[in-house]
């Protein structure tokens, strides 16, 4: 009996009022495989993303994970679902009011009812497995760097040993080598805990350090996948103008012009 992948996607279709933004999305995740979805901005890279989250209903199509349709789960079939699902937010969204420790336990706390003991004991390991000395953990997000502020949500992504890990815009707002060190954490983390990991971004330096495969959504659609490493090989113009970041091809940019 053939294994089933562990995220399958097939004809998933989400409009909003006349705005189709989702046009047939059909992508499968292997278990254990890290996938970089790549896209410009309004291309269905989120809306997949919270499709896949359930934070979203697709209008059409369907999703799987680990062969099991998850759209419009509720009630207790809901909560399992989302026991899977660990997620590093753009920009961090860390909770300003509570210190490093809860944050990064906030899912343990709250969803699995655990201990506050045995939660900071976990905080304290994840923080150490993202490079974060113990003392970090009592202070507050303000008082944190861009860059540890990062480490603290990888921290958290990771708390619960969740077997399915969405990164959003992972590196957004960082430095070029706080970006790389991001990058490395990333791969560290999910090779350590055998997570399946899906990732959307537009940094290709990023994509290229994190990604087994990638592929790249167009106006609702996949419109490539592969290997990372034929990326820079490939003849779809589509994809060599947008890793490349050049203004002419044939993705048009809308500009208002004065």
């Amino acid at each position: 009996m053939t294994t089933p992948p562990k995220i399958r996607l097939t004809n998933v279709t989400k409009s909003f009022g006349p705005k189709r933004v989702l046009n047939g999305v059909t992508l499968d995740v292997a278990k254990g495989e890290s996938v970089v979805i790549i896209g410009g901005s309004g291309t269905g890279k989120s809306v997949m993303l919270k499709s896949i989250l359930g934070i979203l209903r697709p209008d059409g199509g369907q999703i799987e994970i680990d062969g099991e349709n998850c759209v419009g789960l509720s009630g207790r079939a809901r909560d399992a679902h989302d026991k899977k699902f660990g997620m590093l937010f753009q920009g961090g969204a860390l909770f300003d009011s509570l210190p490093v420790w809860q944050n990064v336990s906030f899912k343990l706390l709250k969803s699995m009812r655990m201990p506050k003991k045995d939660a900071k004991d976990i905080a304290l390991q994840k923080l150490a497995a993202v490079g974060l000395s113990a003392d970090v953990a009592e202070l507050y997000p303000a008082e944190l760097s861009g860059g540890m502020q990062k480490r603290v949500a990888l921290a958290r992504a990771i708390a619960a040993n969740p077997e399915i890990i969405f990164f959003d815009e992972p590196t957004t707002g960082l430095d070029p080598i706080m970006a790389d060190v991001i990058n490395d954490l990333i791969v560290k983390c999910v090779r350590e805990l055998g997570a399946t990991a899906m990732t959307i971004t537009h940094d290709m330096a990023s994509a290229r350090k994190i990604a087994d495969r990638i592929a790249m959504i167009y106006q609702g659609q996949i419109i490539w996948q592969g290997p990372r490493y034929e990326i820079d090989l490939t003849d779809n113009p589509y994809v060599d103008q947008f890793i490349h970041g050049r203004a002419d091809g044939p993705i048009k940019m809308q500009v208002l012009k004065a």
